[in-house]
């Protein structure tokens, strides 16, 4: 074997400190130890320490003077637990020397322990509060600072503050805001403001003169640094209605608000509005408030160039105005300083201002006036489009609120309200959400608001919220769709979108369902009267038939009603026929009969389109005040069987006519632009506008009964009359023996051909069946104001339903039985009526 070689030793890196061994014989150089990060030489420095405490009572006063208190508390929260336990075992020896000494470590020590929670538990449970209020009464500052210091994290518990009024704390902390030592006085505040925000603290502040105390801190500048923590105290004690009728009686209450309006401290004036705002949640603290003119100081406030001042001003504001004195004061005073915040850089100046303004306006018209007499609709609008949802649904509230005046509505119209409001209709915050549709319930009551909601595609998500889980959000949109659904156009678009579908569905819940749904989905029906028709087969006497509706027959729940425009264009088929009534507005003498017949054809006749035009266009006598506030639907229907409204409009009609030469300028006008429009549903460009075929025949039925029939005076007899003419006009009367006879079919089938399509206009039909002398009853009926119901039947029945008052009970003093209700011939014997319930009706509808 050969010699083992002994290796070299390897050199130390050269990046390494070598290993220094320190004896030291002086405590100071121990002490400075007790900064060092490591964990070692904190050890030994501590047991170092902790051992030359033991030899004697001048040495832990040189412990005192060299300054070891300081690193060592720091060391009792150390991660290693040597170090923590020698820690304390130093401040165990050192609290022996003398009795102030052993309170001020003692207290040192738990107001260390008590920043954390588990020291917190440990004190309270081992009964450390109740020694800890005696030492705030101790000669030493220390032990006062430490103790109250302690005190102040304890009280963060609900517990420990109740523990601490049963002991009787309030009065020795009050004590300390006489300390010379900023300090002290400044944990003292802060103590106080925590416990007093239970009620048993604020009596017993109140009790021991703690106001005085309070206020001569606010009064005295030189303790400017002490006044912030003050009024939070003070806040909390004025939502004691005692507290703050003491305050007001010794003159307190107005010294406050003058120190708020005339302080030059932005904190000052923000914590002074806070306490207004906390106190005046309370009635009759808000009448104190107003008996002491409290509004002058939030007025002030407003104009700070402090954005929190403006912010705590604004929601005192909010507040106050629930006392209607002060709603009153701010008309004059506030609201233009509140608009003029609405323009602020600050989003949360800009929703502060609006909650403001919002409670403001409020059932207050003045107020709503005010508001905009100050210009706030254009930045209200502006905020909708803002990052903050409070923001968003305070001004939505303010706008809405203005919207009842129907002036300052079409002044929110002008501002393109419709398009700003289309954001927060896709918000996803409920309350944006709900106000938002609640806006739109306020703003589109006529037809150009609603036209511009569509065009920006606001009906879209206003639909979508339909289906929303939550319950205000559900009613206000329900309220929105039936305040859109009130004409026909929209009632169909809303319709295609599915929101009858949508509200049937609500409808059938009872937990979901609400009385705007109900009447929402009754608007869109009776606004869409070829849908409800079809899907109910029934138009009650208040339904009243209008150019453009159609009678596609019965269709299923869920199943879509195509549009009159989609049903035109298609190619005739085997399908039921679709009946189609279109008429002019402005009736002129009839034409004649070779004039009628070049008429057919699915052209676009512009003198019966341009009337639809013109209505769709007029406003709807619709306001927020009256019929946007009632769910309720009218279903009522004449007893007379005269729709009144009808006679009116009918009589209108009837007036018209007396200006011949006018009407003969007109006729020669359409009858150029009729020369210039393609004849044929498949002539001319696709992007031109599509009108309804025009149906001349029965243009000369509506001339005709308005003429003849309109001015029979017994409701029977025109009645009876109209029946024959009818039936006169769709083939006659026809015997129940020769019913299978009646040829109609061939009939129909040769006017689909001619026309190349399955939508035929009324008056083309010569040979009509049960339903197609029903509809043409109705609708000439409605022309005419005779109130008339129409019901589908089954196997191709249909009839009308008439009311009329017993013949032999008239004349009668007393209560009247209420009207029979008969159905009308129209087939068998034209004219005559049958009672509803008979054997003779039974056969009617059923034979």
């Amino acid at each position: 074997m050969g010699k083992k070689i002994k290796k070299e030793a390897e050199p130390p890196p050269k990046d390494v400190f070598d290993p220094l061994t320190i004896e030291s014989k002086k405590a100071a150089t121990v002490v400075l130890m007790l900064n060092s990060p490591e964990e070692e030489i904190l050890a030994k420095a501590c047991e170092a320490i902790y051992r030359f405490a033991l030899k004697g009572e001048e040495n832990k006063a040189t412990l005192l003077e060299l300054g070891a208190v300081e690193p060592l508390t720091k060391l009792l929260t150390h991660e290693d637990k040597i170090v923590r336990r020698n820690a304390t075992m130093i401040f165990g020896i050192l609290a022996s020397n003398k009795e102030v000494v052993i309170h001020e470590f003692a207290s040192l020590c738990l107001a260390n322990m008590s920043a954390e929670y588990t020291g917190k538990v440990q004190i309270f449970e081992h009964g450390g509060l109740e020694p800890l209020i005696r030492l705030l009464a101790s000669p030493d500052p220390d032990v006062k600072k430490n103790s109250i210091e302690c005190i102040y994290n304890l009280v963060q518990d609900f517990q420990c503050r109740a523990t601490l009024q049963e002991l009787n704390a309030v009065p020795p902390i009050l004590d300390l805001l006489k300390s010379e030592y900023p300090i002290i006085q400044l944990l003292a505040l802060k103590t106080l403001g925590v416990i007093t925000n239970d009620k048993e603290a604020r009596a017993m502040l109140r009790d021991n003169q703690g106001m005085d105390h309070l206020l001569k801190i606010l009064e005295t500048k030189e303790l400017n640094d002490l006044h912030i923590e003050a009024l939070s105290v003070i806040a909390n004690c004025l939502e004691d209605m005692d507290t703050l009728v003491l305050i007001q009686q010794t003159g307190g209450l107005k010294k406050l608000l003058s120190f708020a309006e005339n302080s030059t401290i932005p904190d000052i004036q923000k914590n002074a509005a806070k306490a207004i705002t906390k106190a005046a949640y309370d009635p009759e603290n808000r009448k104190l408030f107003h008996e002491q003119e409290v509004e002058k100081c939030l007025v002030a406030l407003l104009g700070s160039e402090n954005d929190g001042t403006k912010i705590a001003a604004s929601q005192a504001i909010s507040v106050m105005c629930e006392n209607s004195g002060s709603k009153e004061f701010f008309n004059n005073q506030g609201i233009p300083q509140l608009i003029q915040s609405l323009r602020s850089d600050s989003e949360e100046v800009r929703e502060a201002a609006a909650l403001a303004l919002a409670n403001l306006t409020t059932c207050n018209t003045a107020n709503a006036n005010a508001a905009a007499e100050a210009d706030g609709i254009d930045p209200l609008i502006n905020i909708l489009s803002s990052k903050r949802d409070g923001a968003i649904s305070n001004a939505a509230t303010v706008l809405a609120n203005m919207a009842m005046q129907e002036p300052l509505r079409v002044s929110i119209q002008n501002h393109n309200v419709m398009h700003a409001l289309i954001s927060p209709l896709h918000s996803a915050n409920t309350i944006v959400q709900s106000k938002a549709a609640l806006m739109v319930a306020a703003t589109a009551c006529d037809v150009e608001a609603r036209t511009e909601l569509r065009n920006s595609g606001g009906l879209e998500p206003l639909v979508e919220l339909l289906r929303s889980k939550n319950a205000e959000v559900r009613r206000h949109a329900s309220w929105a769709v039936m305040v859109c659904a009130n004409d026909e156009l929209m009632a169909v678009e809303l319709c295609r979108l599915g929101a009858l579908d949508i509200l049937e569905e609500v409808n059938l819940s009872v937990s979901r369902k609400n009385k705007f749904s109900e009447a929402a989905y009754n608007k869109l029906l009776n606004n869409y009267l070829s849908l409800k028709y079809s899907l109910t087969g029934y138009l009650s006497s208040s339904n009243i038939i209008s150019d453009g509706f159609y009678d596609y027959g019965q269709i299923n729940p869920g199943t879509k009603l195509l549009p009159l425009k989609d049903l035109c264009l298609q190619e005739p088929s085997d399908l039921r026929a679709v009946l189609l009534v279109n008429s002019k507005s402005d009736v002129s003498p009839p034409p004649s009969m070779e004039d009628k017949s070049s008429d057919i054809g699915y052209g676009r006749s512009i003198s019966s389109s341009s009337s639809l035009r013109r209505a769709s266009k007029e406003k709807t006598n619709f306001h927020f005040s009256t019929g946007f506030g009632s769910p309720t639907e009218d279903k009522s229907e004449p007893t007379s069987g005269r729709n009144t409204a009808l006679s009116k409009s009918t009589t209108k009609e009837k007036g018209s006519r007396k200006g011949r030469g006018k009407r003969e300028e007109e006729k020669v006008k359409e009858e150029e632009e009729v020369a210039t429009a393609p004849k044929l549903a498949g002539e001319g460009s696709p992007d031109k506008e599509w009108y309804p075929p025009s149906d001349p025949d029965f243009c000369v039925y509506v001339y005709e009964v308005t003429k003849s029939i309109f001015p029979i005076t017994n409701i029977k007899e025109q009645i009876e009359a109209l029946a024959k003419y009818v039936a006169e006009k769709m083939g006659g009367k026809v015997s129940k023996e020769k019913l299978h006879d009646f040829s109609w079919e061939l009939h129909i089938s040769e006017l689909k051909f001619q026309l190349k399509s399955n939508v035929i206009p009324i008056g083309l039909i010569k040979k009509g069946i049960f339903y197609h002398r029903a509809l043409l009853f109705k609708a000439l009926a409605d022309k005419i104001g005779i109130g008339c119901s129409l019901v589908r039947g089954e196997y191709g029945r249909a009839w009308n339903e008439v009311k009329l008052m017993n013949e032999s009970r008239k004349g009668l003093i007393g209560a009247l039985p209420p009207p029979e209700v008969y159905i009308v011939d129209l087939m068998f014997h034209p004219g005559g009526l049958m009672k509803l319930r008979s054997k003779e009706a039974d056969l009617y509808r059923y034979l």
